[in-house]
């Protein structure tokens, strides 16, 4: 064929034509600029079919054709994307939640641990200058009132805390489903439109953007597979998205999961009603990364105790906080207590040794616990209801613990619950026991002892009492 000027104006056709697609996909693009998902799109242009010179001497070149459209989007950067956002959606929850948790100590502050501690105990020094000063015995109950209640503070926000997270755990599991089934609906669209040899470019994006955003709620895995070839030649691909192997989203199939309340507690210190995460189908779910994994961490994490999670999360600090009144009353009542650091518990004069104000001679040791707890209603518990608590538990010199029955007492005590005395919150004035003789109102041997516990660094395998709330708040920090 010779070169025609109809050949010219067919090349300029052409051109002007795939010109007009070139503006057109610009124009498509930057409106699409500040859209969540989208990718750069670029044409795809080949060169048209040449024709054949009519004296055999070569080809001639008829212009340029549009044969579609492609996205610019790395899959493989994708798949990092995805692989890392899971660590990302984790520990921003972590560390959000963590900070949160260090503010409940109030530390430092002028309502935190060591000033109500600094407070009480220099309350209780004053009282030693002058043991029959009424005033100054109703201000060491208010002072203990005030330790008491900041523990009863603590544990009551890390409960408040535990709810929320476990209503966001709740929330996350509908999120992620509604994001499966969003993917299923893409994959059906996708799917019905490229079986054509067309390719769903902006469909693909939202889709991708939705599996991003699942990427940061739970580890996936998400690929395409061919299942065969259709009946055009086209292959038959399929979209599937996993957890931890098993398929959330097969094509256009959901799996869905279920937050089923428990019937029993993970750990002692959990509020009721906490969900487990499950496959729909009851199948066990194995989280190992994503913000939900992250909230269920914080949520249920007990240092893997009893079978919870290996991470530091509320019950372990409820814990700590509970481990902490237990010890603390239990040397400031009994004057239980490892002296001299060897890790055998020795017994000096504690509250329950000392003698009333009004005491005379020839009386017993009062007998009386200064810290005990508060009953189901709120009220301060006295200290033979408390001793009652213990049950039958005896010391048993057999098993090597002759602390059983005091384990078994001051067990009940929870730093939700910790309460001075029913005895010290009625009548300070005649309850603390400072006296160490029967009868000697200006006796100050037992009140001495108490005071000499203070700053004992053996109190606790962390030292004195302000080391081991310093220890427990810094390991939020590891």
């Amino acid at each position: 064929m010779n070169n025609t000027t109809f050949l010219g104006f067919d090349i300029a056709t052409r051109g002007l034509y795939a010109a007009q697609r070139g503006l057109t996909n610009v124009n498509h693009n930057i409106n699409n600029v500040n859209t969540p998902g989208y990718s750069r799109q670029q044409l795809i242009q080949r060169a048209s079919r040449p024709l054949l010179m009519a004296d055999g001497t070569g080809m001639l070149g008829t212009g340029a054709d549009v044969t579609g459209v492609k996205r610019v989007r790395d899959e493989y950067l994708d798949t990092k994307y995805r692989s890392e956002a899971q660590y990302l959606g984790e520990w921003s929850v972590k560390h959000t939640l963590l900070e949160e948790m260090q503010t409940m100590y109030n530390e430092p502050s002028d309502s935190g641990f060591n000033k109500v501690l600094n407070d009480f105990y220099d309350t209780l020094q004053q009282l030693s200058t002058d043991p029959s000063n009424l005033s100054t015995r109703a201000a060491v109950k208010e002072k203990a009132i005030m330790v008491a209640k900041y523990f009863n503070s603590v544990a009551a926000h890390f409960e408040y805390l535990q709810n929320d997270v476990n209503n966001i755990v709740y929330a996350k599991v509908q999120e992620i489903n509604s994001l499966a089934e969003q993917i299923a609906h893409l994959n059906k669209q996708i799917y019905y439109y490229e079986i054509t040899g067309n390719t769903a470019n902006d469909l693909r994006d939202q889709r991708g953007y939705l599996v991003d955003k699942l990427s940061k709620l739970v580890n996936i895995q998400a690929y395409e597979v061919v299942a065969g070839k259709l009946p055009n030649g086209e292959d038959d691909t399929r979209f599937v998205v996993t957890i931890s192997g098993k398929a959330l989203v097969d094509h256009v199939m959901v799996s869905e999961l279920a937050a089923v309340q428990r019937d029993t507690k993970l750990n002692a210190e959990d509020i009721e009603n906490l969900y487990d995460v499950v496959w729909a189908d009851g199948n066990k779910l194995t989280l190992k990364s994503g913000e939900l994994k992250g909230y269920i961490d914080i949520r249920d994490g007990n240092d893997e105790l009893n079978g919870s999670p290996n991470y530091r999360g509320i019950p372990f600090y409820q814990r700590k906080m509970n481990e902490f009144v237990r010890v603390f009353a239990r040397a400031f009542n009994e004057g239980v207590i490892d002296i001299d650091g060897d890790g055998i518990l020795d017994k000096v004069n504690g509250h329950v040794d000392g003698y009333k104000l009004n005491s005379s001679p020839g009386d017993p040791a009062a007998g009386i616990r200064f810290f005990t707890m508060t009953d189901k209603y709120g009220n301060p518990v006295d200290s033979v209801t408390f001793a009652q608590g213990a049950g039958t538990v005896v010391d048993d010199p057999l098993t090597g613990n002759v602390n059983e029955y005091l384990d078994a007492m001051y067990s009940q005590i929870t730093a939700g619950n910790f309460s001075v005395s029913k005895e010290i919150y009625e009548d300070p004035s005649n309850n603390i026991a400072a006296s160490g003789s029967p009868g000697e109102v200006g006796n100050i041997e037992n009140l001495r002892s108490i005071l000499k516990l203070r700053h004992n660094k053996y109190m606790f395998m962390e030292g004195a009492p302000e080391d081991y709330i310093e220890t427990v708040i810094s390991t939020m920090g590891v």
